[in-house]
């Protein structure tokens, strides 16, 4: 076969390649931008920095960590700082993660952000508790075909954080993978457990992190963690919750839940929503079932859409948004509800679409989002 019509496409790759490639060498050659000043939070914290790498390397050198579910790849938008010193337009790398409100108030990416002269920032405070952490893997255990539930030991360190956060996990290079990669994934364990962390972590094909645990993580294996981070948390007052979730979205509602329990809330009433496709993607059955003995409030609704015969289902079918929308109508009454959802981008707007109708305002709906 003749190859020769790819011969210039290619030959125009490998120049843009090699161009690339000097200016970088140019830059960090010509380009020296010295020592830099970060004030963090009207001055609470200053660093005195090397400048030329990106923000959130920076801070991170500095051991303070913004959330990045993708690593600083520029494709989660979760390391949102504000800058108040002038740092240029928002870069398009930058504009798809930020609302209009949020560039008005000079809300950036730090992971696009080039360190190149003094800068004023705010971050949450909750941030300068972030910790990195070299871990021990406890336990590695199937609770479904394609979840695991991976127990660290953080070797005499401890986590303080609220239950519905998250960690996120540093997996080393391997194969073909060059260079180290983070993820993030929620924590299922109980905040009192604090010097040790539970996660599911669902196999996503072609995933780099989730391959990596599925297939080469071993039990009495290091890894390093970095957290916590997030703000999916259960609100504080009487308002009875309507929670959804399916897959690894069981993981902050576990947390939440037994936090609950343990913490004596059990006034509140809580109605959980868990959808599967069949049963073999159903888990942590008896913990749930265990909570309602326990629990007279808590009430969990497992459905199926797709059971298979075998299954010997009779518990609700359908989608679980269908089977939320027959609850909320014919179960709730009208008190006052709050939502609280964790999964897909389309899980999550499909329920938000069922709970409006139903009553429950936007500013009353509480997610845990990711792809």
């Amino acid at each position: 076969m003749d190859l020769s019509f790819l011969e210039a496409p290619l030959i125009i790759a490998g120049i843009t390649g090699v161009f690339a490639g000097v200016i970088a060498i140019l830059d960090s050659i010509v380009n020296n931008y010295g020592t830099v000043t970060l004030s963090i939070n009207g001055g609470k914290k200053e660093l005195s920095v090397e400048g030329g790498t990106n923000l959130l390397n920076t801070l991170s050198s500095e051991g303070i960590y913004l959330p990045s579910a993708c690593g600083g790849r520029g494709s989660c938008g979760a390391c949102k700082c504000q800058i108040t010193s002038d740092v240029g337009p928002h870069l398009p790398t930058e504009t798809p993660y930020l609302t209009k409100e949020e560039m008005k108030d000079n809300i950036r990416l730090s992971c696009q952000i080039k360190v190149k002269t003094d800068l004023n920032l705010q971050i949450p405070d909750s941030l300068f508790n972030v910790k990195q952490i070299k871990s021990k893997v406890v336990t590695i255990k199937d609770v479904t075909h394609d979840i695991k539930e991976v127990v660290f030991d953080l070797q005499g360190e401890t986590i303080d954080f609220v239950a519905g956060m998250y960690m996120q996990i540093v997996v080393p290079g391997y194969g073909k993978i060059k260079g180290s990669t983070q993820r993030a994934y929620s924590i299922s364990s109980n905040p009192s457990d604090n010097g040790m962390c539970e996660l599911l972590i669902r196999l996503v094909p072609g995933g780099i992190a989730t391959t990596y645990v599925h297939e080469h993580l071993q039990q009495g294996q290091e890894m390093e963690l970095i957290g916590p981070f997030g703000d999916f948390e259960r609100t504080m007052d009487d308002t009875i919750m309507v929670c959804v979730a399916g897959g690894s979205g069981m993981a902050p509602f576990k947390s939440i839940l037994f936090d609950m329990l343990e913490k004596g809330e059990t006034g509140r009433e809580v109605w959980y929503f868990f959808g599967a496709r069949t049963l073999k993607d159903f888990f942590y059955m008896d913990q749930m079932k265990e909570l309602e003995k326990q629990w007279s409030n808590f009430h969990f609704i497992g459905a199926l859409s797709e059971p298979q015969p075998e299954d010997d289902w009779d518990g609700e079918t359908g989608l679980i948004t269908d089977v939320l929308d027959k609850y909320l109508k014919e179960k709730m009454g009208d008190k006052k509800k709050q939502g609280f959802l964790c999964g897909s981008p389309g899980m999550i707007n499909a329920c938000n679409n069922v709970m409006t109708d139903n009553g429950i305002t936007l500013d009353q709906i509480f997610y845990d989002k990711f792809a």
